[in-house]
């Protein structure tokens, strides 16, 4: 029996156990500290025909880490972002076998060279962008005798909008708001700039869903370091207005992390902003969400221009009652859990997913994977 443990129980982390949960000779343990987080992920599982176990932890703690992930064949993290860092060098340090999702703003490969040491194989950014993004343009430069540029375009959205933001969110709410602040790193004629987020918005049409804005987010994150591609930017997609609506909150402080004193009270403005923004962005049971996302890899083949292209446009599933993002982030973590469980991978260092494109195989059993699961990416070449 293949011993799984989950960090975190949230959205994300709980489609990620219910998909490992429901494979034969899988025993699957979730650790969460919201016991409402850990009764949801219990009820998705059963709801699937499928069993897990759950335990209270408090995942900030490495000494909670480290006895989870004792006897674990396998560790899944699907932590929020501040949390991300600490649980990949507990499993560095243990040598384990380690998807993760988190969006944690340190620099992961350092973290590379004490996994190699101890055998671990840990697999970083899993999800759909950072994740299936970077493994498709892994895989699209492999294709390439001189790749010239990469663009991303990726957006969770309620497929119903609503006044006066047109958006909810799909994941941790530190994460979102981490978009319109963190400084965006783009690769122009071969060198990384620093974009503000937000910034240089333009509009664009995608079919099934209609004209959206993108501006730049710290998306490119590993790509920026592991690809040669002297052009490659990652944007963000919302529906238009979000961007100047995003501007006016950040102009006026609100995603500061400084706390300011409120009538002899320290706050700190963006606990605030989040604490009433996010009950007004949050999902409604069985609320309809979508997810947009294309990937373009241009470059030379033989002397031809060469673009490869894929489009994702998925929807929430009502039969398992999830919504498009957490399945379209936690299915593809859920599936290298797997093949790291399998051994279809096995080279120790912390790998993030562009590293496993161009392993042959790997991207046709995800891709395969996925459409087995109701994720469908479509794609198009153009030569000339």
């Amino acid at each position: 029996m293949t011993q799984v443990v989950v960090l975190g129980a949230g959205m994300v982390g709980s489609v990620i156990a219910t998909d490992l949960a429901k494979q034969s000779g899988y025993s699957v343990l979730v650790a969460d500290r919201s016991d409402v987080n850990l009764a949801a992920a219990s009820a998705r599982a059963a709801a699937a025909g499928a069993r897990i176990e759950t335990v209270v932890a408090d995942l900030s703690q490495r000494g909670e880490l480290e006895r989870l992930a004792g006897s674990a064949d396998v560790v899944v993290g699907a932590l929020a972002s501040h949390l991300g860092f600490q649980a990949l060098n507990v499993m560095a340090d243990l040598g384990k076998k380690y998807a993760d999702i988190s969006f944690m703003a340190e620099d992961m490969l350092p973290v590379n060279e004490r996994a190699k040491q101890t055998g671990a194989v840990c697999v970083v950014d899993c999800g759909v962008a950072p994740g299936m993004s970077n493994l498709l343009c892994g895989y699209g430069v492999s294709l390439l005798d001189e790749a010239e540029e990469l663009e991303i375009y990726v957006g969770g959205l309620p497929v119903e909008r609503t006044w006066p933001w047109d958006y909810k969110a799909g994941f941790a709410p530190a994460d979102v708001l981490e978009e319109y602040t963190r400084p965006s790193r783009i690769v122009e004629r071969g060198e990384v700039v620093i974009k503000e987020a937000l910034s240089e918005p333009e509009l664009m049409h995608f079919e099934g869903v209609g004209t959206l804005e993108a501006f730049h987010t710290d998306g490119l994150r590993s790509l920026a370091d592991t690809l040669s591609v002297p052009m490659m930017k990652e944007r963000t997609l919302r529906y238009s207005g979000h961007i100047e609506l995003m501007r006016v909150l950040r102009h006026l402080g609100l995603f500061s992390k400084q706390a300011i004193e409120v009538d002899g009270q320290m706050v700190v403005p963006l606990s605030l902003t989040s604490k009433l923004l996010f009950p007004q962005w949050t999902y409604e049971e069985g609320e309809a969400d979508l997810t947009v996302m294309r990937i373009l890899v241009r470059g030379k083949k033989r002397g031809l221009r060469v673009e490869h292209r894929w489009d994702l446009l998925d929807h929430y599933h009502p039969g398992e009652k999830a919504t498009s993002m957490s399945r379209t982030t936690g299915l593809p973590c859920a599936i290298v859990a797997r093949m790291l469980a399998e051994d279809r991978y096995t080279e120790a260092g912390v790998h993030p997913p562009e590293d496993l494109g161009p392993v042959p195989g790997v991207l046709e059993h995800v891709l395969s994977e996925l459409s087995s699961r109701g994720v469908e990416y479509r794609y198009a070449e153009t030569v000339g």
